[in-house]
């Protein structure tokens, strides 16, 4: 039995299933972490999703900030963008059953000495506290006022964690941390329109695992998001992010041996 973290799809079944296939997966057995970003910019979102789907509780998949915007789209709280892939999913006879799965996944996973989250976490916040808000979060995406929490997504602001944050912009903020985070400034900001490499950061903004004081040190935690950053195994981190969506990579880890696999995108 091994357990494997792959890293965002966005939609590209074909390399997918060819990853899985390197992998010598064994879906009697195996266990499949899933960074987030299941869907949106490569052209078959709705087989991921329907794939993902049918593992059930072989596989955990954390929600990432363009899983978020399906919904956000889905409700009519988000735009549709240019380059969005999704219309086949939004028009699937299965589509109510499918986007209930997706609402109802975790924003962050914690076993065996390995955290899972899309993008990152605040400095100030240790696995634990994480945890806290992740399940609070959860909760308010499953609730009524889940359209509202996930049009924020799409707002590109400087959220910062605050201890006493209450009400909704607790929630937002905390959203934000899970599904936006890249680097953050010396007040533990982020810096909201970054997206490059980390050596390329505006003048005081580091990547959020490079903070000071950071404290989350205690376990490895594994993210996506970042593609940019690229495949990064530094600083107590993994980012699988390897751009698959780009045409450059899907990326797994094994997470027993740390083992890395890694296969060159079909889809362009």
């Amino acid at each position: 039995m091994a357990t494997y973290a792959i890293g965002d799809v966005h939609g590209c079944f074909e390399t997918l299933q060819g990853l899985l296939r390197h992998l010598q997966y064994d879906r009697r057995q195996d266990r499949l972490w899933m960074v987030g970003d299941l869907v949106n910019r490569g052209p078959r979102s709705l087989d991921v999703l329907r794939w993902a789907m049918a593992e059930e509780d072989r596989l955990v998949a954390v929600l990432g900030n363009h899983d978020l915007h399906l919904l956000g789209v889905a409700w009519e709280v988000s735009p549709l963008k240019r380059r969005d892939t999704l219309g086949e999913i939004l028009a699937a006879p299965d589509r109510d059953d499918l986007l209930e799965w997706l609402r109802r996944r975790p924003l962050f996973h914690r076993s065996d000495g390995c955290a899972l989250v899309h993008a990152g976490l605040f400095p100030a916040w240790s696995l634990e506290k994480a945890q806290r808000l992740a399940r609070e979060v959860e909760e308010g995406l499953r609730g009524d006022a889940a359209p509202d929490l996930v049009a924020s997504i799409d707002k590109r602001t400087a959220d910062r964690w605050r201890s006493g944050l209450a009400g909704p912009g607790r929630l937002r903020t905390a959203l934000a941390g899970f599904v936006r985070l890249r680097t953050v400034g010396k007040d533990g900001a982020m810096c909201p329109e970054f997206s490059g490499p980390p050596h390329e950061a505006p003048k005081g903004c580091l990547p959020w695992f490079r903070a000071p004081g950071r404290r989350s040190l205690e376990e490895q935690v594994v993210f996506g998001h970042w593609a940019a950053l690229g495949l990064w195994r530094q600083d107590g981190v993994t980012g699988l992010d390897t751009g698959c969506a780009w045409g450059r990579a899907l990326t797994a880890i094994r997470l027993d041996d740390g083992a890395v696999f890694q296969v060159p995108a079909v889809e362009r």
